[in-house]
């Protein structure tokens, strides 16, 4: 039998605890690689974004719209202090001695100027150091400074008169790292980071100093790198949160492990925020040196650079327009941090910080400063571009704006409303106006004023605002008959008689004149040039309404017009652009030319993308052309525009035509000379009486605005079949060569009228016209 065994007891497991600190390591090593995994594919995320935006970052470069450049050539009449108001204007600095791009002195008629260099849309013109005389109003000599060799054209750099820009308002000018003086540069690493060419975008040095400064004195302290600073401006907002931050610091390593440095530094300089113009943002070193300075970046002094780079702490708290103290007291700061890490000698310390505080008063480089010439111009762009692309792609518009002739009108205008107003007891800002100039020759605005208030940016009136006009009418209908030699000539008798005129359906219609009185029978000249009433509703009406209004269409209307007898007393509505249209292709000639206020358009490199070019269409006869313009120059020797003589001179020849609507509400005066249209508009915006008449008040404002412009005399070349003819004072009608107290008016040579009395004998003179009219003998 087995032998039996008694039971063994259980002995303890030994067990073997890994020590704490292993455990504890384990932890922390799952934890990390748990979190190192989110973390890695979070820092992905943030690169793809940083190197996908930062690559493809493009600003929004609004559109910049330039005035005409100023050319000067031997021969161009121009005045001395005209010349030194454009310079000025443009920013040029009056100086004794010219050594810089961008500066001028002048001699009592003699200019030495140094340009600066400016591409154009037929290329790049360097910077040249010229000398320039006048005489009389005259440029006489033009010379290149250096060599003392005559120059046969020069250009100044175009004023900058305005932008388009997109919604959220952005304005910068770009620049290129090269062109940005050493001295700005070194002024921003000084005061935003002296380790900039050390860190590897955070600065941990900067951070605890930044930190041991809260902590000591309770000031805070930026310890934001520049690439810091960008990364917030391009892709965070401006909230303080740690996950803010330390998103910024990640993204700004990120950044710099992909970019160089001067691409780094070289954005910052295009993006930092300088203030507010209105409702524009001034962005980047570029466009803050000409807003702030009126010059280019390469030509800052380092008392500038050290202002700007001191106003990104705070662009408004630093406004040198609005803080002067405040700002020259932080530009100083900067300069001597300059000085203190020996980017600039003690030296040159002490005389910069003695340098006053000389900021532009023009207005910003890019701000519109001719709002209604600038609505023009956007109009015909939209024609050809799209709105997008106005403001995103940095076209560069070159429009025909002649900066001083467009501060005339501005001023003048102005002016004379305010004296109008006191001199009829009128309340203040009653009357209203507008003003158009263009250039006889080839059809390109000058100026646009909307209204007395030049710096409005809403409602138009030259463009928008469509008034009764009144006589301004008359020469399309005198023209229409002149066009017609075998019955009329401008003294062919009209008859200033009563007149009705009945159509179905129509009350009668009794034109009066203003006078309210009739005056029998007058020639065509003295009807035109006194704006009789009666004898131009009666001449139009035998000649056709529908006949007259397809001269005002020829002319450039092109708006429908009714053709109801009273449309021939000027009751049809139409704005002052165009009645100077209309004017201006009487003005040249009989062509119509489509008015342009855009010369060239180019890409912000300068390539050029389309030309405005000239277009010409001859709609008037040259020989009926002549004829009423001789008439409208009569208007202004022996009519009711005689007052144009108390501002230019007789041997202007210029021509115009008075236009007063009913209950006197509407004021108007168009006329020209060898060289400028010009229309004035006077009214009320609520189209109330204003107690003017054409001669009383839109002729006043047309006259101070010509008598301040180089003007031509209006000199029309004779056509081969014209002939001027003796003309009697006593009577208006044609006298015999040998009589006196005559002027001479142009015919047709097909319809030379016979003379054989010195005035005085219109009857017989009317019985010979009914006759030929009717074809009796």
């Amino acid at each position: 039998m087995p032998r039996k065994t008694s039971p063994r007891k259980a002995q303890p497991r030994k067990t073997h605890r890994r020590p704490l600190w292993r455990r504890l390591l384990r932890i922390v090593f799952l934890l990390g690689v748990g979190f190192s995994i989110p973390f890695s594919i979070y820092l992905v995320y943030l690169d793809r974004i940083v190197v996908q935006q930062f690559e493809g970052k493009r600003f929004a470069l609004p559109a910049k719209v330039y005035a005409r450049p100023l050319e000067l050539y031997v021969g161009q009449k121009i005045n001395a202090d005209v010349l030194q108001a454009e310079l000025k204007e443009l920013g040029y600095k009056p100086v004794e001695n010219v050594v810089l791009a961008g500066q001028f002195s002048r001699t009592r008629d003699q200019f030495e100027i140094y340009i600066r260099p400016f591409t154009f849309w037929d290329g790049e013109q360097q910077a040249s150091h010229i000398q320039l005389t006048l005489n009389n109003g005259q440029v006489r000599s033009l010379k290149n400074k250096s060599e003392l060799a005559p120059l046969n054209l020069v250009r100044l750099d175009p004023i900058t008169i305005g932008g388009i820009y997109p919604n959220h308002g952005e304005d910068r000018e770009l620049v290129r790292l090269r062109q940005v003086p050493q001295v700005l540069i070194d002024a921003l690493i000084a005061v935003e980071d002296r380790r900039y060419y050390q860190h590897h975008g955070v600065d941990p040095k900067a951070i605890l100093r930044a930190a041991t400064t809260l902590i000591t004195s309770e000031r805070v302290q930026g310890g934001s790198t520049i690439t810091q600073q960008l990364i917030k401006n391009f892709f965070l907002t401006r909230e303080r949160t740690i996950e803010r931050k330390v998103k910024e610091m990640l993204m700004a390593i990120l950044l710099e492990l992909h970019f160089s440095k001067d691409d780094i530094l070289e954005t910052y300089l295009n993006e930092v925020y300088f203030g507010q113009d209105r409702n524009r943002a001034i962005h980047g070193f570029g466009l803050a040196s000409q807003f702030y300075f009126s010059r280019p970046i390469e030509h800052l002094e380092p008392h500038q650079a050290a202002l700007l780079v001191g106003m990104l702490k705070g662009p408004a708290y630093y406004n040198p327009r609005q803080h002067p103290k405040r700002a020259t007291e932080r530009r100083n700061l900067v300069l001597n941090a300059l000085a203190d890490q020996n980017y600039i000698s003690d030296s040159t310390y002490r005389q910069q910080v003695l340098q006053p505080l000389v900021i532009s008063e023009l207005p910003g480089l890019g701000q519109s400063r001719h709002p209604a010439f600038m609505q023009l111009v956007v109009r015909q762009l939209k024609r050809d571009y799209r709105e997008t692309d106005l403001q995103s792609e940095g076209l560069r518009i070159f429009t025909t704006l002649d900066p001083y002739e467009q501060k005339v009108a501005e001023q003048q205008l102005t002016k004379n409303l305010q004296q109008l107003e006191k001199a009829r007891s009128l309340p203040h800002s009653h009357l209203q106006g507008a003003v158009i100039i263009a250039n006889v020759h080839d059809g390109e605005v000058k100026a646009v004023v909307g209204g007395r208030d030049s710096n409005y940016q809403g409602f138009n009136r030259a463009l928008d605002a469509s008034r009764q006009i009144g006589s301004l009418i008359k020469p399309a209908i005198y023209l229409t008959a002149l066009a017609d030699i075998e019955h009329y000539n401008l003294a062919t008798p009209l008859d200033d008689s009563p007149f009705e005129w009945s159509e179905p359906g129509i009350e009668p219609w009794r034109p009066q004149n203003y006078d309210h009185e009739f005056h029998g029978t007058v020639p065509l000249w003295l009807a035109l040039a006194k704006s009789y009433n009666v004898s131009a509703a009666r001449l139009g009406t035998q000649i056709g309404v529908d006949n007259v209004m397809r001269t005002v269409a020829n002319l450039g209307v092109e708006k429908s017009l009714p053709t109801y007898a009273s449309s021939l007393l000027g009751t049809v509505h139409l704005t002052p652009y165009e009645i100077t249209q209309m004017y201006h292709t009487i003005a040249s000639g009989g062509f119509k030319t489509p008015f342009r206020a855009i010369r060239e358009v180019t890409t912000v490199n300068g390539a050029p993308l389309n030309r405005y070019n000239l277009s010409v269409e001859q709609v008037v006869t040259p020989t009926a052309n002549h004829l009423i313009v001789a008439g409208l120059q009569q208007v202004v020797a022996r009519g009711t525009g005689t007052g144009v003589l108390n501002y230019i001179a007789g041997d202007i020849h210029a021509a115009g035509k008075t236009g007063t609507t009913d209950d006197l509400r509407d004021s108007w005066f168009a006329g020209f000379t060898g060289n400028r249209v010009a229309v004035v508009w006077v009214g009320n915006d609520k189209n109330e009486p204003i107690k003017l008449t054409g001669a009383s008040g839109a002729l006043r404002i047309w006259g101070d605005i010509m008598k301040n412009l180089s003007l031509e005399p209006l000199n029309a070349a004779v056509p081969e079949n014209v002939d001027y003819v003796p003309i009697s004072h006593r009577d208006g009608f044609v006298a015999r060569d040998n009589c006196n107290n005559t002027f001479t008016l142009p015919f047709h040579t097909k319809s030379l009228p016979d003379a054989d009395y010195c005035g005085a004998k219109t009857g017989r003179k009317v019985k010979s016209w009914f006759n030929k009219l009717f074809g009796k003998d």
